[in-house]
C-alpha cells in the first residue's frame, strides 16, 4: 500500500469521525429551541469580579442596577486594582444599599489568581443563589437576570449562559473571536444537553453556594491562575444538576480583545486550563480538535498529489454542509449569521492558533489573570 494511499483512508477515517462529532453531539443542540422558563425572583447574589476596570463599571453598573428582578444584591470585588476601580465601585455602593463592595488587597500567596478574589466575594455574599459575570459583560436585555435563575430548581444547581462578543465592523480579530465563542458554545452546550457537561463561561454563570463549599471551593485547582470557571464546572456539573439558558434575552455583551497579542495572552490562559478537564473529556475535545486539524492537512495534501481529488473534494464538501448546518443554527441562534460565508477561513486560522498557542504553553505557563 502505498502512502498517499494510505494518508486517503486516513482522510475518509477523519471526515468520518467530523461528521460523526456533527451529528451525533452538536447538531441536536442547534435545532434545539430555547425555552423561556417561569420567572422565579429568588434572593440570589450577584458577584463582579474587576481589576483595572473604571470604565466598564461606570458603563455597566447602572444596566445590572436597572435589571427587571426584584430581589438581588451585587458583590463588588476589587481584585487590587490600580486604577480608579475601587473609587468607582465605593461610589455606587454609597449610593446603593444593594450593593456590597470587597476590596481584595495585594497578596503575595494569591497574587494574579482571580480563585482567591472570587473566594472572597462568595463568602461575603448573603444569599444561597449565585450569579457571576464580568465588569466588561453588559447584559442584552433587563430579563438577563430573571431569565437566567429560572431555570433553578430542586434538580437543578448549575446554569450555564452563553457570553457573546460585542461586534465590531473591518476586523477579521473581531470575526475570528465570535467563531471562536459560537463553536465553544456549540460544544459546551451540545455536550451538556447529551448529559456530559464539561464547562461554562464566567461572563454568564450560576450556581447555588452549596455547589461551591461541598467542592471545597477552587481548592483543587487554585494554584491554577485561570479555570474559575470551566474547571470548577467540570468538576462539579453532571447529567442532572446542570440546566441551559440561551434565550438572547439572558445573553451578555463583552468587549472584545483588539490586538492579536492581547488576545493570544486571554487564549494562552484559556487553553492552559484544558489539560485539567476529566479524562472523558479530554478525549472527546482532543479527538475533536485533532480531526479538524488532520482534516486540513490530510485534505490539503490530497490536493496538491491530485489523488482521488473528485471524491477528495467532495468528501470536503460533504463535511462543511453537515458543518455549515450544524453552525449556522446555532449562530442564528446567537445572531452570528454573518460568520457562516467566512467559516473555513475562520476555521483554519482558529485552528493555527490553537496548535501555535498549545506548543507555546508547553514551553512556558501563562503567569496571572489579568
Amino acid at each position: 500500500m502505498t502512502i498517499i494511499l494510505m494518508l486517503f483512508y486516513a482522510f475518509i477515517a477523519v471526515v468520518c469521525v467530523q461528521i460523526i462529532y456533527y451529528l451525533s453531539f452538536l447538531f441536536s443542540f442547534g435545532v434545539k429551541k430555547a425555552e423561556a422558563q417561569l420567572k422565579k425572583h429568588i434572593p440570589i447574589s450577584l458577584i463582579i469580579c474587576a481589576k483595572n476596570e473604571a470604565d466598564n463599571l461606570k458603563k455597566n453598573i447602572p444596566l445590572i442596577l436597572n435589571q427587571d428582578y426584584s430581589n438581588f444584591e451585587i458583590v463588588l470585588v476589587n481584585d487590587s486594582s490600580f486604577d480608579n476601580s475601587l473609587e468607582i465601585m465605593e461610589e455606587f455602593a454609597s449610593k446603593h444599599n444593594s450593593i456590597k463592595l470587597v476590596d481584595v488587597k495585594i497578596s503575595e500567596a494569591f497574587w494574579g489568581n482571580k480563585k482567591y478574589s472570587l473566594t472572597l466575594g462568595i463568602k461575603a455574599s448573603k444569599n444561597d443563589y449565585l450569579v457571576f459575570t464580568d465588569a466588561d459583560c453588559t447584559p442584552n436585555s433587563d430579563q438577563w437576570l430573571s431569565q437566567l435563575t429560572s431555570h433553578f430548581s430542586n434538580e437543578k444547581s448549575i446554569i450555564l449562559g452563553y457570553g457573546a462578543y460585542a461586534k465590531k465592523k473591518f476586523s477579521i480579530l473581531n470575526k475570528l473571536i465570535r467563531f471562536e465563542t459560537v463553536m465553544t458554545a456549540l460544544q459546551y452546550f451540545s455536550y451538556a444537553k447529551m448529559g456530559i457537561p464539561y464547562m461554562g463561561v464566567g461572563r454568564n454563570l450560576a450556581y447555588k453556594k452549596n455547589v461551591f463549599f461541598d467542592n471545597c471551593g477552587f481548592n483543587s485547582h487554585m494554584s491554577i491562575k485561570s479555570g474559575d470557571d470551566d474547571l470548577f464546572i467540570n468538576e462539579v456539573s453532571n447529567t442532572s444538576n446542570t440546566a441551559l439558558c440561551y434565550t438572547k434575552e439572558s445573553f451578555t455583551i463583552s468587549e472584545p480583545k483588539t490586538s492579536f497579542k492581547s488576545w493570544i495572552l486571554q487564549k494562552r490562559r484559556h487553553i492552559s486550563t484544558s489539560k485539567h478537564y476529566k479524562s472523558k473529556h479530554k478525549v472527546l475535545l482532543g479527538l475533536f480538535y485533532t480531526t479538524q486539524l488532520l482534516f486540513w492537512i490530510l485534505g490539503i495534501s490530497l490536493l496538491i498529489t491530485k489523488f482521488s481529488w473528485p471524491l477528495v473534494v467532495s468528501l470536503i464538501a460533504l463535511k462543511y454542509v453537515i458543518q455549515w448546518i450544524s453552525f449556522g443554527f446555532t449562530a442564528k441562534k446567537f445572531k452570528e449569521t454573518d460568520l457562516l460565508l467566512l467559516m473555513p477561513i475562520l476555521e483554519i486560522l482558529l485552528i493555527t492558533f490553537h496548535l501555535s498557542i498549545f506548543i507555546v504553553n508547553l514551553i512556558s505557563k501563562p503567569k496571572h489573570w489579568k
